[in-house]
């Protein structure tokens, strides 16, 4: 199981470096980050472990990302805000979604995690 995402005031754990794909070995759908050319079962179980952990981290810190950015557009000060269904139909989300998002990445802009903070993922 995934580790919880660290909040501001917890250090992040470093994930496995997702390492480079050169053009040529990402056209074969069967080469995935070298993993098919490692013959140890227990090497092969920890680097695919690695990559899992990465890209749990990679893919909370783009939601995060995300909700900021949601938050931001759907500023009541700025002249140009989005409404929720606007942020939703370019993030290809629903409405309910794009509200959650929108607060989502205001409490993390406030600061605010919680122990009554949900992600809304």
């Amino acid at each position: 199981m995934a580790e919880p995402t660290p909040r501001r005031n917890e250090p992040r754990l470093r994930p496995a470096p997702l390492l480079f794909e050169p053009a040529q070995a990402a056209a074969d759908p069967e080469h995935f980050f070298d993993l098919e050319s490692i013959d140890d079962p227990r090497a092969l179980l920890a680097r695919a472990t690695e990559l899992t952990q990465a890209f749990r981290a990679a893919t909370d810190r783009a939601v995060e990302f995300q909700a900021i950015a949601a938050a931001q557009l759907a500023d009541p000060r700025r002249f140009d805000r989005l409404t929720p269904a606007d942020i939703a139909e370019q993030a290809e989300w629903t409405e309910d979604y794009a509200k959650k998002m929108v607060e989502f990445g205001r409490d993390l802009m406030r600061g605010v995690e919680g122990p009554g903070h949900v992600d809304p993922v």
